[in-house]
Parts: structure tokens; C-alpha cells; sequence
């Protein structure tokens, strides 16, 4: 029996494997205020000079006006959110033509099984929209923080490093490329394990009030 050619079994074989992948993965996942919470901040009152902290859960947990000493921040935070999120109600952000927008975004893809690749099409997609949407505001992308997997309660956002790695060196070039200021907490909260320091954490994911308080610190600069 003659064997098929090398490049169609590669073709098959690819195929197979991605649709094995696809399988694993959603981008139509939504965490469950997320209707709630688009609605809401839609509600809200803009006003001029607004700071935009764009994100999930990390973002959300903290009252960013009274941690950097300001009162233009609007958190835009959602927790659960995903990369695909984010694009679904960027209108709601670029609507406003803030004058800053701080984005970190993309541990609950990783936790969720979404590829790397897909992650990156979409911070890319993001700054296309903001520069076209809204022209005058300055993006800021901050790179992924760093998890510890000595905690048990984000099981599946644990043990993730080299995604996370690989999408901050991504960023980074993403930075370069589109020519915008790309800030790098990941290194600020390593421990000597190379892992999110359980100083600045109470469940090796979020930052806890010491976490907030260097990450305020980094970011001064850049709100000043």
C-alpha cells in the first residue's frame, strides 16, 4: 500500500492536535458579574483626566484613589476575567478618551488552557483599539505577576511559569513594537524561589495590602 505523502500526514496530524486543543479552551466564558459590572460601570459619571486600571480580580480588589493618594482613577477590574473579556467591553473604556490607561490582563486565560499566541493576539488587538478608538490616551501594559504554588486555593492559575514568562518577554516586545510604556512588576515580587513572595500574597495569586503598597510604588512615576 503506498503511504501518503509526509506533508499531508503533518497536516493531519496538526490538525488533529489543534482541534484537540480547542477543545480545552472557551473565549465566550464570562465570569458571572460580568454583565453586572459592564452595566455599572457604563452608569458611572467620566469626568476629564481620567487614569483607567483596566483588568481582573487583581486590579479590581483595591480602591486605587486612596492607594496612590489621587481621585481620577476608575478601576475597571472584573474578577474572573479573561483576555477576551476585556476587547468584548473595551468600547466602554476607549468611549471615555481617558487620559491614561493601565492594563494587566491575562492569568485567568493562562488558568483557563487559552494559548499563549491567542493571549498575545489579543493585548495586540487591545492596544490597535485603544490607539485607533481613543488616540490621545497614553497606554501603560504591566506584566503578569508571578504565582505561588505553595498555596491551595487557585489551583489551576498555579504552576503556570513559563506562560507567564513567555508572555511577559512578549509584552515587552509589544512594547517596543507599538511604542508604548510597558511596566514590569513581574520581578518586584519574586522570592528567592523565583516565586510570587508569600510576603506579598495570602493565597499565591492576588497581592495583599503589602503587595498593593509596592506595586503603588512602582506605578508612582507614571501617575505623576
Amino acid at each position: 500500500m503506498k503511504s501518503k505523502p509526509i506533508s499531508l500526514l503533518f497536516f493531519i496530524c496538526s490538525f488533529t492536535f489543534a482541534k484537540a486543543q480547542n477543545n480545552h479552551w472557551d473565549s465566550t466564558y464570562r465570569p458571572g458579574l460580568y454583565d453586572f459590572k459592564v452595566q455599572l460601570y457604563q452608569s458611572y459619571p467620566h469626568s476629564k483626566n481620567e487614569i483607567i486600571f483596566l483588568g481582573n480580580s487583581i486590579t479590581e480588589r483595591v480602591d486605587w484613589n486612596e492607594l496612590l493618594g489621587i481621585c481620577n482613577v476608575q478601576n475597571r477590574g472584573i474578577s474572573g476575567d479573561i483576555t477576551f473579556g476585556v476587547l468584548q467591553r473595551l468600547n466602554e473604556v476607549t468611549d471615555e478618551h481617558p487620559k491614561k490607561v493601565f492594563i494587566l490582563i491575562g492569568i485567568n486565560d493562562i488558568s483557563r488552557n487559552i494559548p499563549d499566541s491567542v493571549i498575545l493576539a489579543n493585548y495586540y488587538k487591545m492596544v490597535e483599539r485603544i490607539k485607533r478608538e481613543s488616540p490621545e490616551t497614553k497606554i501603560y501594559f504591566q506584566t503578569l505577576l508571578p504565582v505561588n504554588n505553595e498555596f491551595t486555593q487557585f489551583k489551576s492559575h498555579y504552576n503556570k511559569d513559563e506562560h507567564i514568562l513567555w508572555l511577559n518577554e512578549q509584552i515587552k516586545k509589544l512594547g517596543r513594537e507599538e511604542k508604548i510604556t510597558v511596566i514590569d512588576l513581574y520581578p518586584h515580587f519574586l522570592d528567592h524561589q523565583n516565586k510570587l513572595d508569600k510576603k506579598y500574597t495570602m493565597d499565591g495569586l492576588h497581592p495583599n495590602g503589602e503587595g498593593y503598597k509596592v506595586w503603588a510604588a512602582i506605578l508612582k512615576k507614571y501617575i505623576d
